[in-house]
């Protein structure tokens, strides 16, 4: 079975994550939120929070594993930072095949602070955007 957009949007909004996008397809899920801590690196607590809500459904059924890429925005249109999931690591928890600890550390290697992002070159304090036509949710 495989949960639809609306209702991973809901599952997430309801563990604390403000979700400016959900894209699920057969090979993947794209999220995108926006962070009560916009500093330079994501929170963990979000990221974990993220990751807790798609591993709950895939334990229960509702999702099969696939790869999640999450976007963490500090406000909109200025990315924060990007990390992901892959499948394996999602199956290897639920069949106890890595630890929870060792998932954990393998989503924090994945962290990148400033993916594909370009400085305003015309004023250095001028907000960062996306190099990108969607800032990854797609």
């Amino acid at each position: 079975m495989t949960i639809d957009e609306s209702a991973l949007a809901r599952e997430l909004r309801a563990d604390g994550i403000d979700v400016a996008d959900v894209r699920v397809s057969p090979e993947r899920i794209a999220v995108v939120y926006t962070t009560t801590l916009p500093a330079e690196r994501p929170a963990h607590g979000e990221m974990g929070r993220v990751c807790n809500t798609v591993i709950d459904l895939v334990e229960a059924g509702d999702l099969e594993p696939r790869r999640v890429e999450a976007t963490s925005l500090r406000f909109e249109d200025d990315v924060q930072a990007t990390w992901h999931v892959e499948a394996e690591w999602l199956d290897g928890v639920r069949n106890y095949r890595i630890s929870e600890e060792e998932f954990s550390a393998r989503v924090l290697e994945t962290v990148e602070t400033d993916p594909d992002v370009e400085p305003d070159v015309g004023d250095a304090d001028a907000p960062r955007t996306t190099g990108g036509d969607d800032g990854g949710a797609r």
